[in-house]
């Protein structure tokens, strides 16, 4: 239970990292929500990785640059998913998905192929 909770707490962060960093670039610079979000999920993987390995799974037997590097890998992979549903939905739909919604979407679909990359990939033990 503790798990899940951390990793709820994690998922949670990340998600207002993200949608708080593409918001505020939207709104005072000239990226738009394509762009913006390549920045936004940046923020939010950085915040994840320091709140999963202090609360949810505990740092891993690695040295922090290979946990980091394996963390990166399944980040960037769910990443690359997450902005593929984000991208497509706006683009398919425009007039029914606004970028926060498509996030909230996205955001949904990769959350447990995360936990499992996570937990099995990034911080098991020996």
């Amino acid at each position: 239970m503790r798990r899940f909770f951390g990793f709820a707490v994690a998922g949670g962060t990340g998600f207002v990292v993200d949608a708080s960093v593409l918001t505020g670039l939207m709104a005072f610079t000239p990226l738009g929500p394509f762009s913006a979000r390549i920045f936004a999920i940046g923020a939010a993987m950085f915040a994840t990785w320091m709140i999963n390995r202090t609360m949810t799974f505990g740092k891993s037997d690695r040295h922090v640059v290979r946990e980091g590097a394996r963390y990166g890998a399944v980040a960037i992979t769910g990443a690359v998913l997450n902005y593929a549903i984000y991208s497509g939905l706006l683009l398919a739909a425009p007039n029914l998905f606004t970028p926060l919604g498509a996030l909230v979407i996205a955001v949904a679909f990769v959350t447990v192929f995360s936990y499992v990359g996570y937990s099995r990939f990034v911080f098991s033990r020996g």
